[in-house]
């Protein structure tokens, strides 16, 4: 167990100052105190809660559909998070998920979609797919400011209120580096966090880009308990780029000592760049169904 994460502490201290990347502290050894009353990592991501976020999958999506889901089935994935339709509705969707035993638990939704008159739309098609939460995906470069992410978090409300309504789940935001920066002296995440509904509006973490922009997963869990359902699982190689879940740098297993009061339950694989999506796929979920945590 020790080696593996050695390893990875190693080539986080190769990043070097320079890139500045604030990888998450972990534990000094296998007792130690997480501050969240247990010792030595023995979880088990459950397979109820290890997905695939369907955007590592696109460029095979849009050759097969249906051959997709049914291959990341096979690997052992059990859950989806849908990011692109690729001339499918949601009805046929589902019926590719349901013949190939995945379930969808998200969908991301464009922004303009969710503020405007898509909204009702776009809830009863995530109730068509299955799915529980709908997700902002991003937010427009314009509105990174601490004047847009107010403005952000008053409407993340207002849909939140509209999900809930729609017996859905709350809404839930997934993040970028920038959405990390302070900006005249405001953090523009924290002012998402401090600015909305816990009950109505909630967070998809992005690890890497979490990470990237300076942020610490543990702290954010143990800080917001119950704010984060779903993460993005997306590791970084010694030179920033994406990796492979399990051949990068970050230290997963310390992220995870505080999923639990963080409210985590889908641990959703991504790789924004995959030369091959299935062997990434296969290397990543075979990294997270033998991690312990």
């Amino acid at each position: 167990m020790r080696a593996g994460a050695d390893r990875r502490v190693f080539l986080g201290t190769a990043l070097g100052a320079a890139t500045a990347l604030a990888l998450p502290g972990r534990a000094e050894g296998a007792e130690a105190a997480d501050g969240t009353g247990h010792g030595c990592r023995r979880r088990r991501i459950p397979r109820s809660g290890l997905g695939m976020h369907l955007y590592t999958m696109r460029t095979a999506l849009a050759v097969d559909f249906e051959g997709t889901l049914a291959r990341l089935a096979a690997l052992g994935y059990a859950t989806v998070g849908v990011s692109g339709r690729h001339g499918h509705d949601a009805a046929a969707i589902r019926r590719m998920l349901d013949s190939t035993g995945l379930r969808a638990v998200l969908e991301h939704i464009g922004w303009e979609t969710l503020r405007g008159p898509g909204l009702p739309g776009a809830l009863e098609d995530l109730r068509v797919l299955g799915a529980h939460w709908p997700v902002v995906p991003s937010l427009p470069r314009t509105m990174h400011s601490p004047a847009g992410f107010r403005a952000a978090a008053r409407e993340f409300n207002r849909i939140g209120a509209e999900a809930r309504a729609a017996g859905l789940g709350r809404l839930l935001f997934h993040n970028h580096g920038q959405d990390h920066q302070v900006v005249d002296g405001e953090n523009l995440y924290g002012i998402l966090l401090d600015g909305t509904d816990p009950e109505l509006v909630g967070f998809e973490l992005d690890l890497y880009w979490a990470v990237r922009g300076g942020a610490d997963p543990r702290s954010l869990f143990l800080r917001h308990r119950g704010r984060f359902p779903a993460l993005h699982v997306k590791d970084m190689a010694p030179d920033g780029d994406f990796a492979d879940v399990g051949s990068g740098v970050l230290d997963f297993a310390a992220m995870f000592d505080t999923a639990r009061p963080g409210g985590v339950r889908q641990w959703l694989v991504e790789h924004d760049r995959p030369a091959d999506p299935f062997a990434s796929a296969l290397a990543s979920h075979r990294y997270l169904a033998a991690l312990r945590y």
